[in-house]
């Protein structure tokens, strides 16, 4: 390789580097995210009384809020920032996002917590990133060395400290919850590949509205639709609260999977676990000493994880990965 052609490579690597590391940021900011929208959730949940019909209206207010920012994004920038699908792989994909992502997941989910316990719940769906990591390697073409599957075990078991424990239980509940941690699992590797070819604000938005759309259908056939029509001014403070963080988080995170392999950017995503603990300690009194051994064990993982994506040499090796 001469000079030349060393100037004409370094300004694209730089780039790759920077979007990566932007992208880890931005799961960074996701996690903060998540883990406040948790910590409110059980409020928001306990408020509404229905979870299906809360997690209904709090979606539709998120998918109108991602609008609005798409609207106010596009005419600041004098063009859209929305992406049109150019062919019928990328229609299906956004769609399988809105419909199974946005919409059956987050219904088995609420479904499958009134059914289960807490603590079986919050275990099953912290396997979320042993699916992504499972699935991104040979779907995706993403490398795992030594040391990330290390990271994962570390971040999986201080998850499992902080939800409480494991479930030797496989009833209706808990395998409700466990099918909406895996159509998780695949939307982030469907929508990896749709964000090489689309704006994150095209998938985000098509994730919230499409599925809003066929959460509303759902609870009106539940028999449920007057939850939706007649709620308190408490119960629309929760659900437009916990909207507004829903958008942000939705906007962050496929932002960030836009920029990053999806094994680092789910492993950052278990920080938000840290975060609904430090906030129940402080606002609930939990105690957190006994927590701070997990609480460890986490952000080590999340840290081993993410190094090694943010060094020049990594990121350069893994740039062809990403996209």
């Amino acid at each position: 390789m001469n000079a030349n052609d060393l100037s004409t490579t370094r300004p694209d690597t730089t780039r790759q580097v920077s979007t990566r590391r932007t992208g880890l940021l931005l799961a960074l900011v996701t996690a903060c995210v998540s883990g406040v929208a948790v910590f409110l959730n059980g409020y928001g949940v306990k408020a509404f009384g229905d979870a299906t019909a809360y997690t209904t209206a709090k979606n539709v207010v998120a998918a109108l809020v991602l609008a609005a920012l798409i609207g106010g994004l596009s005419a600041s920038r004098g063009g859209p920032v929305l992406t049109r699908p150019s062919r019928p792989a990328q229609w299906t994909g956004l769609a399988v996002v809105g419909v199974f992502g946005g919409a059956i997941a987050f219904a088995l989910f609420f479904e499958g917590l009134a059914l289960a316990t807490a603590v079986d719940a919050a275990f099953l769906q912290k396997t979320l990133l042993v699916w992504v990591a499972l699935l991104a390697v040979p779907l995706l073409g993403e490398r795992l060395g030594a040391l990330q599957v290390g990271a994962i075990a570390l971040l999986v078991v201080g998850q499992i400290g902080l939800a409480g424990g494991t479930t030797t239980v496989l009833g209706r509940g808990q395998l409700m919850v466990l099918g909406a941690t895996l159509l998780w699992a695949g939307e982030v590797i469907i929508a990896k590949k749709l964000l090489a070819g689309l704006s994150s604000w095209t998938v985000g938005l098509t994730r919230m509205g499409v599925g809003s759309v066929v959460l509303v259908a759902w609870t009106v056939m539940r028999g449920d639709g007057g939850a939706l029509t007649a709620m308190t001014g408490n119960q629309w403070m929760w659900v437009l609260v916990t909207g507004v963080i829903l958008a942000g988080y939705v906007s962050c995170w496929f932002a960030a999977l836009s920029r990053a392999p999806a094994v680092d950017v789910t492993a950052v995503l278990v920080i938000g676990a840290v975060i609904t603990a430090l906030l129940a300690a402080a606002v609930k009194g939990n105690p957190l000493v006994p927590q701070l051994g997990w609480v460890s064990l986490v952000l080590v993982g999340a840290v081993l994880v993410a190094v090694p994506g943010w060094r020049s040499r990594d990121a350069l090796a893994g740039a062809s990965e990403i996209g």
